[in-house]
This record gives structure tokens, C-alpha cells and sequence, in this order.
């Protein structure tokens, strides 16, 4: 496995290519991802979105209509696509595939599973692919993603802090702002920021 990161726009949102077996898969492609993306893939299979906030989904359209590839995204926040409920004036993309909860996929052989980490919006997720997370805004180096957003809960980032808490495997972990951790690191953490969310 390969992966290749490129923080994009002004929330410095980090874009991804896994390379999996020669094939690529795009992560989160934020504000202009769609060059830095062309010039670093070979065999393109998919384009995947851990949630639906804009500086993470931005490029999707551009992508889609050059690379022909299916885009996969929860569920939940699939509304964030069409309705830019942030007022950014985010392009208009379409989904070609709903992820529902924790679930799993294989494309040419490629495996990886979206897990529901709610609370950062309505279906956020990370993205396991064998032993790394794409943890999207759900787990930071030293942070978790924030709940004060519209759409966002601190009741559902409890839930899935204390379900993230229980797996018991360690998992590289590559967020969608700053620099990678690792699961075990940050789960040592977890009961603080429950305890911070409960009394903030």
C-alpha cells in the first residue's frame, strides 16, 4: 500500500491517494484537489468521502466527470452534496454510492470498509483499508472533530468515542487535518473528551 496526501484550500484539508494493488482510490478531494489528484494517479477505481462538509468534497464533480469512477459517501450526509448547507457555494456533486452504517466493499479486489463515527455531522465515518484508518474529522493527532456545527452532535461523538474506544486492533491513522496517529495514542484520550463534551 502507497498513500499519498496533499493538504488543499485555506482549511488545509488533507486530499488522499491509496494505492492499493496499482489501483487508486481518491479520499476527501477539498478545494482544488482536482490537478494535484490527475498528476498522482495511475488506475483511478473510486472516489470516497468520510463526511460531507465542503472543504472535504469540493472537488468531487471535477473528478467524477474527468475520471468516471463511482463516488462513494454516508449515507446521511449525502443532502451536504447537492444543498451546500454552508453557504460556500461548494460544486454540486452526485453520489453513486450510499454508504449505510458500518459497511463493506471490494472493487477488483481492493477491500475497505467505511465505520460510522457520527457526531461531526450526521453519518460521519472513517475509511479502514487493512490497518490504516482515513479518519476523516472524526480523530485528530491530539484532537476529535468538533460538534458545534449545524448538523453536528456532541451526544453522537460520545457514542462513537466509547464505540471507537472498545476495538481492542491498533490502526495507523491518517485525519483529514494535520499529521497521522495512531488509534491506541489517541484512544488514552477518549474519556477525557467525553467528560469535556458532557460539561462543555
Amino acid at each position: 500500500m502507497k498513500i499519498k496526501i496533499e493538504p488543499m484550500g485555506a482549511y488545509q484539508t488533507n486530499c488522499y491517494i491509496v494505492t492499493v494493488k496499482n489501483r487508486d482510490l481518491i479520499v476527501d478531494p477539498g478545494v482544488g484537489a482536482t490537478k494535484w489528484v490527475l498528476d498522482n494517479i495511475t488506475n483511478p477505481i473510486a472516489i470516497l468521502n468520510t463526511h460531507g462538509h465542503f472543504d472535504h468534497v469540493w472537488s468531487n464533480g471535477e473528478l467524477q466527470k474527468e475520471l468516471k469512477v463511482p463516488l462513494y459517501i454516508p449515507k446521511g450526509d449525502a443532502f451536504m452534496l447537492q444543498n451546500d448547507p454552508f453557504k460556500q457555494g461548494t460544486p454540486r456533486s452526485r453520489p453513486d454510492i450510499l454508504v449505510d452504517g458500518d459497511e463493506e466493499f471490494n472493487i477488483d479486489g481492493v477491500k475497505f470498509k467505511y465505520r460510522l463515527f457520527a457526531g461531526h455531522t450526521p453519518a460521519n465515518s472513517i475509511i479502514e483499508i487493512d490497518d490504516i484508518w482515513l479518519s476523516g474529522d472524526f480523530i485528530f493527532d491530539g484532537s476529535i472533530g468538533r460538534w458545534d456545527f449545524p448538523y453536528s452532535s456532541g451526544d453522537e461523538i460520545i457514542k462513537s468515542l466509547e464505540k471507537a474506544m472498545k476495538i481492542e486492533e491498533d490502526f495507523t491513522l491518517y485525519p483529514g487535518h494535520g499529521v497521522s496517529t495512531t488509534l491506541k495514542r489517541e484512544q488514552r484520550f477518549f474519556n477525557q473528551w467525553i467528560y469535556y463534551i458532557r460539561n462543555s
